[in-house]
């Protein structure tokens, strides 16, 4: 990668980690058939644990509010995620998801309350210093950048990164995650279909060796068969110790392969529970699943 091109990737990285960059959404042509994935290549992290041997959430929001101005865009949030769960946040548009995934991220200071990230509170910082502290963002969209190759794409997701010997095996372990990813690697991305660009953009993600890996509606603009595959991979991931966090209107696609969920409605959390329990609560069926 040329000099130039290496300064331009830093400068973007840090916004491509986390919510998405401001480059916009990538043109996509029409998904053709679905790619074969093999996940038994991910590794499996340990959990953490408090001093007393207590197992610890590795993510937590504690009493989050978050404002915009005057406007209170989130108010008295409390979410907490344990390490090698897959746990989703559901809500229609303009709930307050967005802005979630941002105060994690540090886009936005919270007015109120913590965010805690393996036991460290984290909010107050910049987005760098807490995706160096183990969150990865697959943004809505994938938000890749068009005209760099898919293997640039993948170095914008390691570029903090320093363990130059396990970053090349983790990098080898994604190709073997993603195949067809390997056959792409000096295609620019513009190019991909959709769902090739979810993967590109799920294995930039991992290229950090997140402790939590957050998604961003990883349903939008998909074919539906395509929709079914990501969320095979998402599912598969997190059996294998990944810990992560959707955002995502897909309520039935979500909660059948969540663990947990949350369910946020101007900006305040309405229900949370189990996956199964969500699925079966009527008010849940009524409003979000289309039992009207």
């Amino acid at each position: 990668m040329s000099d130039e091109r290496t300064t331009e990737t830093e400068n973007v990285a840090d916004e491509t980690l986390a919510v998405g960059s401001r480059a916009g959404a990538v043109e996509v042509p029409e998904d053709v058939g679905v790619q074969p994935v093999d996940t038994s290549a991910m590794p499996a992290p340990q959990a953490p644990v408090d001093a007393d041997g207590d197992r610890r959430p590795i993510l937590e929001l504690r009493d989050v509010s978050t404002h915009y101005g005057l406007v209170a865009v989130l108010r008295n949030v409390d979410i907490q995620i344990y390490a090698g769960e897959m746990v989703c946040l559901l809500g229609g548009n303009a709930s307050g998801k967005t802005t979630t995934l941002k105060t994690i991220l540090g886009y936005v200071k919270p007015s109120e309350g913590e965010v805690v990230l393996d036991g460290e509170v984290v909010n107050g910082m910049p987005t760098a210093d807490v995706v160096r502290r183990g969150i990865s963002m697959v943004p809505e969209n994938r938000r890749l950048f068009a005209n760099m190759t898919v293997s640039e794409n993948l170095d914008l997701g390691a570029y903090q990164r320093r363990d130059k010997a396990k970053l090349a095996e983790d990098r080898e372990r994604i190709l073997e995650t993603f195949p067809r990813i390997r056959e792409r690697l000096k295609q620019k991305a513009g190019t991909l279909s959709g769902g090739e660009q979810q993967m590109v953009a799920m294995g930039r993600a991992l290229m950090a060796d997140p402790k939590v890996l957050l998604m961003d509606e990883p349903s939008m603009g998909l074919a539906p068969i395509l929709v079914e595959q990501v969320f095979e991979i998402i599912q598969t991931i997190r059996s294998l110790g990944r810990t992560v966090f959707v955002v995502e209107q897909n309520a039935n696609m979500a909660l059948s392969i969540a663990d947990r969920g949350y369910v946020i409605q101007t900006g305040q959390v309405v229900l949370a529970d189990t996956a199964q329990n969500l699925l079966n609560n009527p008010l849940m069926r009524e409003a979000y699943l289309g039992e009207l």
